[in-house]
This record gives structure tokens, C-alpha cells and sequence, in this order.
């Protein structure tokens, strides 16, 4: 780690207790290098994640931190962003913590365009509670509670985000990881809600299940699967079935609620 990139984090709770293999670490030292990178001040940025081994991460972390109930991180961030709308929020999730107990919060946080920039680590299972498929584990892979197989079709999160109003939509994987400080950068400076939904690698419960427990093996998978989005639109469905796509799907300015609100408050109190 690089020296001036210390004063992130709390040196005390280190190391930690995430997997070896694990892609989390990959993930929050992006943010970190993101934050470093934008110059954004450290007691103004504020980092909220709910349950699940991704939202151990904000412990790690040396700002304002908020460690949440399961599926509430984004209730918990509106809360704050609203009371504090100079705050730059960030909420660290998991692909279940996001998509499966938190999905309606996630909905109403994009149709709102709150300014709240979103992190899914995405690793296709729940990790911490025992390898439970999620939302996004996909069709036909195996889980704790899908031993012979899953049946259910996984989401797009980045299409789910679009769809429900996000202004900011992007993804990134734990191999790419400077196109994904860079997504993580644009995900900050932009004023509005954002997603950027991160592919993440799990070798301890979904590689384990799917043959693939090597962390070089996941890593491998991932770069053999990725394809940008400019190569994408070349392709043709068919080619793109099993791809992992990659890049900058949407971006859109609109005004941002707590904005909004404050429009509300003023001519509540009087104002023209």
C-alpha cells in the first residue's frame, strides 16, 4: 500500500478477516485510490453498507462509516444525505444485501436520483452467511441452497438500475482494476444516483461449488468473459450470451433530490 493511502483507513482493525482469494479487497482499495485520485475531503465523504461480508468493508475505513441492518443501506444513506446533503455518500453492498431483503430500497433510490453513489460487489452468492444463491448467482450454478443447480434468472442490475431512473450506470470486474478506479472516479463526481455494479470472485463458496475454486481460475474467467460495451454493440446476441460486458452504460443529468427537496422546504417556509 502506498504510504499517503494509510490515512484511509483504520490501521487497528487491520488485517482483515476476508477470505483468501477474496475479490473484496481489490474493491475497497479501488474506492480508496478513487477517493485519493479526486482529492475529496476525508471528513466530508461518509461510507454506509447493511450486512454481508462486502459491508465489512466501511470497518476497515477510516471516514465517517455507518454499519447497517441487512437490505437497509440505502434507506440508512437517504437518511443521512438528506440531513447532510454536503456529504458525499457512498454505500459499499453486496449482490444479495443490494438486490434480493434491499431491492425495493435500491428501486427507490435510483427513481429518486438521490445523490448516492452505489458499490455492489457482485460475487453471484451470499458469502458470509453460508453460499445461499442470490438475485444475481446465475442460471444453473450451483449454491448451498441450489445443490443441483439454480433455476432462477439472475438480474442485469445495471439494466434493473437504468429502468428504475439511475443517472450514473456502470460496471467494472476485480481484473480491471484501472478501468474500475476510473468508473469508481466519473461514479463520484457525478451528481445524481449511481451504480456501479463490480464483478466480484468468491472462491471459498461460489468457486468452491463451480469448480472453480482458484482464485487465478475465477480471475482467468473473468477476463476471458469481459467484453466492452463498444465491442458489444458489434456483437450480436448470440456472441454476447455468457459475456460479461463491460464499461459505461448510462449517463444523465437530472435534478437531484435532496436539491429538489430543498426547493420544497423554501416554499414551505415561505419563500418565492
Amino acid at each position: 500500500m502506498r504510504k499517503e493511502l494509510q490515512k484511509y483507513f483504520r490501521n487497528d482493525k487491520l488485517p482483515h478477516i476476508w477470505c483468501p482469494g477474496c475479490g473484496h479487497g481489490i474493491i475497497t482499495g479501488a474506492v480508496v485510490r478513487a477517493i485519493d485520485n479526486l482529492k475529496l475531503n476525508q471528513s466530508k465523504v461518509c461510507i454506509v453498507s447493511g450486512i454481508g461480508c462486502s459491508s465489512r468493508a466501511p470497518g476497515y475505513m477510516n471516514f465517517n462509516t455507518l454499519h447497517t441492518t441487512h437490505g437497509r443501506a440505502l434507506a440508512f444513506a437517504t437518511g443521512i444525505k438528506m440531513a447532510n446533503p454536503d456529504l458525499k455518500i457512498l454505500v459499499l453492498t453486496g449482490d444479495g444485501d443490494c438486490s434480493a431483503i434491499g431491492g425495493n430500497h435500491f428501486i427507490h433510490a435510483a427513481r429518486r436520483n438521490i445523490d448516492i453513489t452505489t458499490i455492489v460487489f457482485n460475487n453471484s452468492i451470499y458469502g458470509m452467511t453460508g453460499g445461499q444463491y442470490s438475485p444475481m448467482t446465475p442460471k444453473a450454478a450451483f449454491a448451498t441452497t441450489a445443490p443441483y443447480g439454480n433455476i432462477d434468472r439472475n438480474f442485469d442490475l445495471c439494466k434493473l438500475a437504468q429502468s428504475a431512473g439511475a443517472t450514473y450506470v456502470a460496471r467494472g470486474t476485480v481484473f480491471h482494476v484501472p478501468q474500475l478506479i476510473k468508473l469508481i472516479e466519473k461514479a463520484l463526481k457525478h451528481k445524481g444516483f449511481s451504480l456501479l455494479d463490480v464483478v466480484d470472485i468468491c472462491p471459498t463458496y461460489f468457486g468452491r461449488r463451480n469448480k472453480m475454486s482458484s482464485p487465478i481460475a475465477m480471475m482467468n474467467k473473468i477476463r476471458e468473459m469481459s467484453v466492452t460495451v463498444r465491442s458489444a454493440s458489434k456483437m450480436s446476441e448470440e456472441e454476447l450470451s455468457g459475456k460479461i460486458v463491460i464499461g459505461e452504460f448510462h449517463e444523465e443529468r437530472v435534478p437531484e433530490y435532496t436539491e429538489e427537496y430543498a426547493k420544497v422546504i423554501e416554499k414551505a417556509q415561505g419563500g418565492n
